[in-house]
């Protein structure tokens, strides 16, 4: 079955009451996964960020330890699971501490093998997001970690994303590279997470929100509770359309087989 991830991120811009309502949406739409993401705005390096205002977002929306908590276990509440980017190797050791078997890994740190592998090291299932990435980059990482481990998250870092850039065919490659595939799109819709499933995804990740008029920019391209619901009735309805009834009729064909074939043809 495929897990469909709503990825909350800091669309709750440090409000943790918003980011309790945005699970329970989430959890009630389908997702299978809430994810936030973790950093330390006292560890982040001198930038641009430092003159035109994002630092005080970064600060704003960091979570806390005690907000980590609280999260998860909203999560465990609405019967769906939490999970984080990890951005540095210094938060592991408390992610660690929070009991989860998954971490994600995102685009901006598709580089770090030191982080990669010291996540490998403490959790069973390793989201690895792809974007901006270069391929040489990509199969380093499949070399370096335990296949049965490694999910690589077919992803293009652009906000958001056209359709014509979404390059799903690269998903097929990441196929030869691990044993399972996901997709982390930024498309402004649901077409890219319904082709994602086709084209075999065991993870789809769609950044999600309430309201698109939220501040922040990813609640500009989220997707809303009744887009992440289609997403998952169409999940629902592909499993079941790929039962395999083999290659004859079926026994809800009968009543056509027996009563209606031949009804205007005298040779029938």
């Amino acid at each position: 079955m495929v897990k469909i991830i709503a990825e909350i991120g800091w669309n709750h811009m440090g409000d943790m009451n918003l980011a309790k309502e945005m699970i329970i949406s989430a959890a009630a739409s389908g997702a299978d996964i809430c994810k936030f993401q973790t950093w330390s705005e006292e560890r982040l390096k001198r930038g641009g960020w430092d003159t035109d205002g994002r630092r005080e977002i970064y600060k704003k929306a960091q979570l806390s330890h005690e907000d980590h908590i609280f999260l998860k276990r909203v999560c465990e509440e609405k019967s769906v699971k939490f999970l984080t980017s990890i951005f540095d190797i210094n938060d592991l050791e408390f992610l660690d501490s929070l009991d989860m078997k998954m971490i994600k890994i995102p685009s901006h740190e598709v580089y770090n093998l030191d982080l990669i592998s010291a996540a490998a090291n403490t959790f069973e299932i390793i989201l690895v997001s792809t974007g901006a990435a270069k391929w040489k980059e990509i199969k380093a990482v499949a070399k370096a970690i335990d296949g049965d481990k490694l999910v690589f998250m077919q992803c293009v870092a652009t906000y958001p994303c056209p359709s014509e850039k979404v390059n799903l065919p690269r998903m097929e490659e990441l196929k030869k590279l691990t044993k399972l595939v996901g997709y982390s799109g930024h498309f402004p819709g649901i077409d890219d997470a319904i082709a994602a499933i086709c084209h075999g995804a065991s993870y789809v990740e769609k950044h999600f929100t309430i309201d698109q008029n939220l501040p922040g920019r990813d609640n500009k391209f989220a997707i809303l509770p009744a887009q992440l619901k289609s997403i998952s009735n169409f999940r629902n309805n592909y499993v079941k359309m790929n039962i395999n009834h083999g290659l004859d009729l079926q026994n809800c064909e009968l009543d056509t087989y027996n009563n209606y074939r031949g009804r205007w043809s005298k040779n029938g």
